[in-house]
């Protein structure tokens, strides 16, 4: 047995060894390794921290070479003349002289632009305004019309070749209040003398203002076909609609539930003689589309895919430029046009309609609405709270803010046709008067935040009549709320059934 184990013991030593050795090559190798490891570990702490390699030593070294083959640049400290070789078939070269010495001895140091960091005029649209008016609307470089004195030239060039060409002076209207970013919105003016025939094509010459290099853009911003416009129409006092919805740009994760929420309620609220433009600035996704599609086959909305403008930086998805074409393009289309949010909600007193509300104000050209700010999450629970979570968002957001502030943003409505150009909480540049103390004949409810919010909206459930959240004071308003089974219902008779599985 003791045998046994000696010759067991014995195989297996041979057997180790015969590893070791075919293997040893290999163990040379990672002894190696580790050896050089363990040296430069021991070495590192030794070695001075200032020294290191970076790619401008190897640049440096390269570039050591390369010095061979050319020559090297003269420096003169009176004039740095740069010689350009523009092409090798005929040689033509351009000299610029950028520094000089004045008399005093002082340098004087030039700048040279080149290339282009923004465009001089970024066209949207164009419109006809009247009989021998023109109105076109677009963005320009922020930076050019703050430290900058650009100007506008308008060319009408008929299409009846026995028509001389008229031009006359732009005029431009800056509407984002010093809100622009890289690009702001410019809306220029061009009225003619006398009366442009219908058919032509309108030139916009776009000059930089720069005193050292006066540049001009011509650019064709509106071909009007002959016999295309009905010039009766800038004088009519008939109108398409009663009421024109003219909205802000759209982005974001907007919710589909508190969008089918919104236009339910205004396309009942403004009755049958109204229209909805929206525009989609990357917010009506698939979703909110198929909740606005039923509208949209009834002829009660319009859509205008506006995403393209997000290649140029300007404030809130350029929604002056927006607004400002919505109000051009349907101008003498309607006979009011409003301006305010999708999580906004306009409200007349219940003696009152919409429509006994704006005559009282057909001798004003614009009126202010007041706001009324909504919580979007606090809620109201006497319901109870299952039925609670099953309500409309205005059903149930039902506590107003009634915190004393200065002031309070204000939305608003124009008779468009007295409109030159508007911004977005009211007009600026129009003819006629404004109201604003219309705060018992029209207001509106403001859920902030609340169309971006895919989720259940209600974080506090509360059955009171006041409540204080975070040292701000509510009150339950159930305004806009009282009026939830006129609208589910309006929108039933209307539409069907088709949107009652809309998500949040």
């Amino acid at each position: 047995m003791v045998k046994e184990k000696e010759q067991n013991s014995n195989k297996e030593k041979k057997l180790l060894v015969s590893l070791i050795w075919n293997f040893s090559t290999e163990l040379k190798l990672i002894s190696l390794a580790l050896l050089v490891i363990f040296t430069l570990a021991t070495l590192l702490p030794f070695i001075p921290s200032s020294f290191s390699l970076s790619t401008s030593d190897f640049r440096f070294c390269i570039s050591r070479f390369s010095s061979s083959s050319s020559a090297a640049p003269s420096i003169n400290t009176t004039t740095t003349t740069t010689t350009t070789k523009i092409s090798p078939e005929n040689n033509i070269t351009t000299t610029a002289n950028t520094d000089r010495v004045l008399d005093n001895g002082v340098i004087k140091r030039t700048f040279t632009g080149h290339g282009s960091a923004s465009y001089n005029f970024v066209t949207m649209s164009a419109y006809r305004g009247g009989v021998n008016t023109f109105a076109v609307i677009g963005l320009s470089s922020k930076p050019l019309h703050v430290y900058g004195h650009p100007s506008y030239r308008c060319e009408w060039i008929p299409l009846d070749p026995t028509q001389d060409p008229v031009s006359t002076p732009g005029s431009k209207i800056l509407t984002d209040w010093g809100y622009g970013r890289i690009y702001t919105t410019v809306v220029v003016n061009c009225t003619f003398p006398s009366t442009t025939a219908v058919g032509g094509n309108l030139i916009l010459h776009a000059t930089t203002g720069d005193p050292s290099l006066n540049l001009t853009d011509s650019i064709p911003v509106l071909t009007e076909p002959p016999n295309s416009v009905d010039l009766t129409l800038y004088t009519s006092p008939k109108k398409q609609y009663d009421y024109l919805y003219c909205g802000s740009s759209l982005y974001g994760n907007l919710s589909p539930q508190r969008v089918r929420e919104w236009i339910a309620y205004h396309v009942r609220f403004f009755g049958e003689r109204s229209h909805f433009v929206l525009h989609d600035a990357g917010g009506i996704h698939e979703e909110v589309f198929e909740v606005l599609k039923p509208w949209i086959e009834l002829g009660r909305v319009t859509v205008h895919d506006i995403r393209e403008q997000e290649r140029f930086d300007g404030y809130y998805h350029n929604q002056f430029m927006v607004v400002n074409d919505c109000l051009h393009r349907y101008r003498f289309a309607a006979k009011w046009m409003f301006f305010f949010d999708v999580d906004e909600f306009i409200y007349v007193p219940e003696k009152e309609t919409i429509k006994s509300v704006m005559e009282s104000l057909e001798e004003y050209s614009q009126f202010t609405i007041e706001q009324m700010p909504m919580s979007s999450k606090i809620c109201y629970s006497g319901d109870g709270p299952a039925r609670a979570y099953r309500n409309w968002g205005f059903e149930k957001m039902a506590y107003r803010d009634v915190k004393k502030v200065p002031r309070r943003d204000r939305k608003y409505a124009v008779q468009p046709s007295n409109v030159f150009a508007t911004g977005v909480h009211m007009s600026q540049n129009l003819q006629g008067r404004t109201y604003h103390k219309a705060e018992n004949k029209i207001r509106y409810f403001h859920y902030h935040g609340s169309i971006s919010q895919r989720r259940e909206p209600c974080r506090h459930l509360f059955n009171d009549s006041r409540v204080v959240l975070e040292n701000n004071p509510y009150v339950l308003d159930t305004t806009i709320r009282d009026v939830g089974l006129a609208v589910k219902t309006f929108e039933m008779r209307t539409i069907g059934n088709r949107l009652l599985r809309t998500r949040q």
